[in-house]
Parts: C-alpha cells; structure tokens; sequence
C-alpha cells in the first residue's frame, strides 16, 4: 500500500470514528495478527501512525511557525 493510500485510508477512518479511528485501526492490526498476517499488521500500523499525525494538534518540534 503506497502513502496515498494509506492517507485515504486514514481519512475514512476518520470520518467514520472522529477520536477514535485510532483504537479502530489498532483493533483492526491486531486481528491482522492474530490471522498471522504481518504485511497487513504493518500496514495498519502506519495507519495508526497517519491517524495519530492527523490528531496532533501540536506542531512537530523540530518545525517553524509562520
């Protein structure tokens, strides 16, 4: 799945559950693993990362302000 992808994917899960499309896209990697599918927990892992970007609401630290 390319970044493209992954921020579509992102985005959905957003919309659908607000605050809580994080806990959705970990529950999603853990029954990924638990059918032993690494490629697809490794996906939904960098979803999760994407979800939590999306939801921080400080800037990164090592950036400049406008």
């Amino acid at each position: 799945m390319n970044e493209i992808d992954i921020y579509r994917t992102t985005n959905t899960l957003f919309r659908e559950h607000g605050d809580k499309a994080t806990i959705h896209a970990a529950m999603r990697a853990d029954e990924l693993l638990d059918q032993g599918d690494l490629d697809g927990v490794a996906v939904w892992k960098r979803i999760v990362k994407a979800v939590e970007e999306l939801l921080d609401t400080e800037p990164p630290t090592a950036s400049q302000v406008h």
